[in-house]
């Protein structure tokens, strides 16, 4: 048995490596992906575009104007005459942002009334909106509270040092600086791997069947059993590989702390890769080609993706969509991930995810398996 299966084992790698476009996708679009998503999955947003329309023509609208002027979060490209250049100007999209200051704001705040600033928000894109205005909240409260003090230091400041006042002292765990790539990279390693060996493995047993080895195969003293292990065995290696490569790739360039402990996460990643192993000998039995295989690698891919958590948290989707999430791997893989990379806790919190990956695991490759059976018989 095990001089078959090394020989099958050969012949799997041979093929694998003597394909130069196989040798690059095994390294280069995995690295590449991690490049890209590292940068452009952001969270985070930077030099919005802002228009102005000061109307005021005051030290005190000046002075609000300025504190957007030197945030890094807004960019104020223009400072407008008429209102109706700013519909225009959000309307055609260059601008995101339109600040509108009224005549009569510095007598309100001098008299001690409330002074409307109106904002402008381009809601296309909610989530930029949503930051946006989030940011703008925070600056346009810290001007009032500097105004009102100032104000009352003028008045009365014999009231400064008895005024109450509630001081937040923020201090996030984990991630100090709030970086939205510490928490898409380490998806990223889940992402990449679920596409890779789920695509290697159904394209490859595919391709099999397409160009008629398989029925080659069969007619030699191979065993179904040992032709399976053959097949999939190649594929788990690759996929542990790509997993340590991806790993140091966005522990190295995008200064992702690792907290956990190394056996943790590969034991993570062993079960998960087995779970995408059975996915992808699942496809392999259900198509007859590899453009059918290509679409329904497709049709599992994004779904996961999508209920995993890896963009969206899955507590704001509908309750009967989150059931979905529960037979997702990855949902699984990207706590396992998230909580060795950023936390460093160990098997006594993820263990309830192992167990969940290695159900699922079985679960998949003996129904994959008994499928594959019936389609070489």
């Amino acid at each position: 048995m095990f001089g078959r299966l090394k020989q099958m084992l050969i012949k799997e790698f041979i093929q694998v490596f003597r394909d130069k476009r196989t040798r690059f996708i095994l390294i280069g679009p995995p690295i590449i992906q991690m490049m890209v998503f590292g940068y452009a999955a952001n969270y985070e947003i930077r030099h919005v575009p802002t228009v102005v329309l000061d109307l005021d023509h005051s030290q005190e609208s000046r002075e609000l104007v300025s504190r957007f002027t030197s945030s890094p979060y807004f960019d104020v490209q223009r400072q407008l005459t008429d209102s109706r250049q700013l519909g225009d100007l959000i309307e055609r999209g260059d601008a995101t942002v339109g600040l509108e200051i009224d005549a009569g704001f510095a007598q309100k705040l001098r008299s001690g009334q409330t002074a409307p600033l109106q904002v402008i928000v381009d809601a296309t894109n909610s989530n930029t909106a949503l930051i946006a205005s989030g940011y703008i909240a925070q600056i346009a409260q810290g001007f009032a509270a500097q105004y009102q003090r100032d104000r009352i230091d003028r008045i009365a400041p014999q009231l400064i040092e008895v005024m109450p006042s509630v001081e937040l002292a923020p201090r996030p765990w984990y991630n100090p600086d709030l970086s939205s790539r510490w928490f898409f990279v380490p998806g990223i390693i889940g992402s990449l791997t679920l596409v890779l060996v789920i695509t290697l493995t159904a394209f490859a047993v595919v391709r099999e069947r397409e160009i008629g080895t398989l029925e080659q195969m069969m007619v030699t003293p191979i065993r179904p059993a040992e032709f399976i292990l053959g097949k999939t065995l190649p594929f788990f290696l690759i996929g542990i590989f790509d997993v340590a490569l991806i790993s140091v790739v966005g522990s190295l360039w995008f200064q992702v702390p690792f907290r956990g402990h190394v056996s943790v996460l590969a034991l993570g990643a062993v079960l998960f890769i087995l779970c995408m192993l059975g996915v992808g000998l699942l496809i392999s039995t259900i198509s007859a080609t590899q453009q059918q295989a290509m679409v329904t690698s497709f049709f599992f891919i994004m779904p996961a993706i999508t209920f995993s958590g890896f963009g969206f948290p899955i507590s704001t989707m509908p309750h009967w969509m989150q059931l979905f999430s529960y037979v997702i791997p990855l949902r699984y893989f990207l706590i396992v991930i998230r909580g060795t990379y950023l936390k460093g806790v160990g098997m006594d919190i993820l263990w309830p995810q192992m167990a969940a990956m290695a159900g699922l695991g079985v679960a998949l490759l003996t129904v994959s398996i008994l499928r594959f059976h019936k389609a070489l018989d």
